[in-house]
C-alpha cells in the first residue's frame, strides 16, 4: 500500500474524521474497531480484526480431526501433560 499523508482536526468533543481515501484503502466502514497507541509522542491507529472464537479454532479443529483426535481425548491429555509437567519431563 502506497504511504499517505493526510491531515485532520479533533472537534470539541475528541472526535477526529478519518479522511475518505483511507477509510476506503483501509476497508473502515461504520462499527469497524480501531486501536489507539501512544509510543514515543506518537499516536498510532491500526484496524483491530475482530474474529470469533469459532474462526479462530477452526484450524485446530481441523488438524485434530485430521490426527484422528476426538474431543474425548482431551482431557486425557492434558492430564497426561501436566504430569510430565510436574514430573519435569
Amino acid at each position: 500500500m502506497a504511504e499517505k499523508i493526510e491531515m485532520a482536526t479533533v472537534s470539541s468533543r475528541g472526535q477526529v474524521c478519518i479522511p475518505n481515501d483511507i477509510r476506503e484503502d483501509m476497508g473502515l466502514k461504520e462499527g469497524s474497531k480501531v486501536l489507539f497507541m501512544l509510543t514515543d509522542g506518537s499516536l498510532i491507529m491500526k484496524k483491530v480484526n475482530i474474529r470469533t472464537f469459532e474462526e479462530i479454532t477452526k484450524p485446530l479443529k481441523e488438524a485434530a480431526r485430521k490426527a484422528g483426535m476426538k474431543e474425548s481425548d482431551v482431557p486425557g491429555m492434558v492430564h497426561r501433560f501436566r504430569e510430565k509437567k510436574k514430573a519435569g519431563k
